[in-house]
């Protein structure tokens, strides 16, 4: 992984997605995300999820 990209899995194939971009999308939808994926970046140190 180049630094500050991260790759991403949908359906058998890689995307690549800058990671700022992705944090912050991910952010602005976090109201849809499932308990478990909010579960899984607290893990990760997100703090908003």
């Amino acid at each position: 992984m180049i630094r500050g990209e991260l790759q991403i899995v949908i359906d058998g194939q890689e995307h690549q997605h800058k990671l700022g971009v992705w944090i912050s999308n991910t952010k602005a939808r976090r109201g849809k995300l499932t308990s478990d994926q909010r579960a899984a970046l607290a893990e990760l140190g997100v703090q908003w999820a």
